[in-house]
């Protein structure tokens, strides 16, 4: 990525911030752009959320690691990652009709990370996500290890996680990340 490209991407996500101040009460963008040209590496993995449709906003400052919170705030799952999967293992396994990737091995392409379960409430609590989408979610090892993962949405105004196969997919099923800087 140019330094060109860096500029025109924290001006993005600048105009991002300043339009949705609720998602990031008490934190100055000053620091935020300061942390983000400090960290290219940070730009470039912001930027893959960008192009596939996530729309990251800063969402928290987790001053127990000294990061600012990005996560993909589109209104639904982000279009470019769709119909994928929940992971590598899933996909492999799967004989018939199998999806272009997984979730979890394209958030780690990308750098960034799936949305825990608490994440993904929390993120319900600063607007309403996926009412026409699902999202997959990082997926605890008692559940994965017996072939399944979750996966959230909000429907009738309330948050609601469900599981199904770890190797099944659909047109409007996706994922959402995070991004510590």
């Amino acid at each position: 990525m140019s330094r060109a490209g860096h500029q025109d991407l924290i001006s993005v996500l600048k105009q991002r911030f300043d339009a949705h101040p609720e998602r990031h009460a008490g934190i100055e963008w000053s620091d935020v752009a300061e942390r983000l040209i400090a960290n290219p590496g940070k730009l470039t993995a912001l930027e893959q959320m960008e192009t596939t449709g996530g729309e990251p906003d800063v969402i928290a400052y987790d001053d127990s690691i000294d990061a600012y919170v990005f996560c993909d705030c589109s209104a639904e799952s982000p279009t470019g990652r769709r119909s994928l999967c929940y992971d590598d293992a899933a996909l492999i396994a799967r004989k018939k009709h199998p999806p272009e990737g997984s979730a979890e091995g394209q958030a780690i392409a990308m750098g960034i990370e799936l949305l825990s379960e608490g994440d993904y409430r929390y993120l319900q609590t600063l607007g309403e996500f996926d009412l026409k989408t699902s999202s997959w979610l990082s997926t605890p090892d008692a559940i994965r290890s017996r072939g399944g993962a979750i996966f959230g949405d909000r429907r009738y105004d309330q948050v609601f996680i469900y599981h199904n196969g770890a190797d099944s997919y659909y047109a409007a099923r996706g994922y959402r990340g995070r991004l510590l800087v």
